[in-house]
């Protein structure tokens, strides 16, 4: 659909839930291709095999959604909207202040900056609510932190959703140290975002994992109607079995990532987020992401894009690729090792701030290659 403000969008939004036309946030969908159910209508990242799916959403799953939350959360409260409102996570916390009849707040308009945040939730603040909560994403919680004005106004909320994405556990430490109180979110849009709030399922939601892969598979009441592929629904029926694995350590879920983003070399299966997790845990890094591209000898090669702090020196900068390569393989052994380090400015996303793995392998893939030691 043609491009629409936060204001309007959301205020369809809210007749969608109201019982008025579903909101359709997906283009070249016929009226009649809906399902009489439908209440939202949008398409998913598609970030890691880059092909969207148009997911259907019930008005019960949205309102179970909104529900698990606040109880999850303490309570009802106003919410501030800092993601973009036409993707799942941004129309959730229109939804969560709509359904629970509380205001919403949108920050300035552009892309996001810690000075405006700081702001925005100044004037969020004042808005009369006892309980006032956001969303981010860690690209968003990353540059909060950085800014002191941004990081205490932060400091001030009952509660910061972070998803979209892994969060590194020092950026998870480093928020709390400074007084925010972070809650880690996992879900995506078939599950009306999150459904597991710090490793615990919501209310209503069964999560079970296979034995043999650790796939995901997620029940409840906030799980969409289904696909829509060529005018077809594709019923869930109130499950939903993940492309994502993971493994419970005492009653807590750890999501792993991706079965697909598991990297085969040289017979070895290689998890990208524990070599993410070694690498972000170095202090010139800010952000990182580890792919694997197709290799004659190994059959995949372990790459990696790392994005140094912007305050660090040129030397340390210069040396940040081995300093990468070596702490990966004293961690986690010489086949974790990745063989192609490509620093950058930034990591290629998709929709609210998810990391783009599909990009990731193209700028990674175009890059030269230098021989690396075994």
């Amino acid at each position: 659909m043609a491009a629409i403000n936060p204001a309007k969008l959301t205020q369809a939004l809210a007749q969608a839930l109201d019982g008025a036309a579903p909101l359709v946030l997906a283009a070249d969908l016929a009226p009649r291709a809906l399902p009489q159910q439908a209440c939202l209508v949008l398409g998913t990242s598609g970030s890691t095999a880059g092909k969207p799916q148009i997911v259907a959403i019930s008005r019960s799953a949205i309102q179970a959604a909104v529900s698990a939350t606040h109880e999850a959360l303490g309570g009802a409260g106003s919410w501030l909207l800092t993601l973009p409102a036409d993707h799942v996570a941004g129309v959730m916390v229109a939804a969560r202040a709509h359904l629970a009849q509380m205001p919403l707040t949108r920050t300035t308009p552009g892309p996001f900056r810690p000075e405006t945040f700081a702001a925005d939730v100044e004037r969020f603040l004042a808005d009369g609510a006892a309980r006032h909560y956001t969303s981010l994403v860690p690209t968003q919680l990353s540059r909060v932190l950085a800014d002191p004005s941004a990081a205490g106004a932060a400091s001030r909320l009952d509660a910061i959703l972070v998803g979209g994405s892994a969060t590194p556990s020092g950026m998870l430490r480093q928020a709390r140290e400074a007084g925010l109180r972070v809650v880690t979110t996992c879900g995506m849009t078939e599950t009306c975002v999150g459904c597991v709030y710090d490793g615990v399922p919501l209310a209503g939601i069964d999560v079970t994992l296979a034995p043999d892969s650790g796939r995901l598979t997620i029940a409840g009441p906030q799980v969409a109607l289904g696909y829509l592929v060529e005018g077809e629904l594709q019923p869930f029926d109130g499950t939903f079995v993940t492309a994502d694995r993971g493994e419970w350590i005492g009653e807590r879920l750890r999501v792993l990532g991706r079965l697909d983003d598991v990297i085969l070399s040289g017979g070895i299966n290689v998890d990208p987020r524990l070599v993410e997790e070694a690498i972000a845990s170095l202090g010139p890094v800010a952000h990182c992401l580890v792919v694997g591209l197709p290799d004659v000898e190994w059959g995949n090669r372990v790459a990696a894009l790392v994005v140094p702090h912007g305050e660090v020196a040129d030397a340390a900068r210069s040396g940040l690729a081995e300093l990468v390569q070596q702490t990966v393989r004293e961690r986690l052994g010489a086949a974790w090792m990745p063989r192609q380090v490509l620093l950058t400015g930034e990591l290629p996303l998709r929709g609210p701030g998810k990391p783009d793995r599909v990009a990731a392998v193209h700028l990674l893939g175009a890059a030269p290659s230098p021989p690396q030691r075994d």
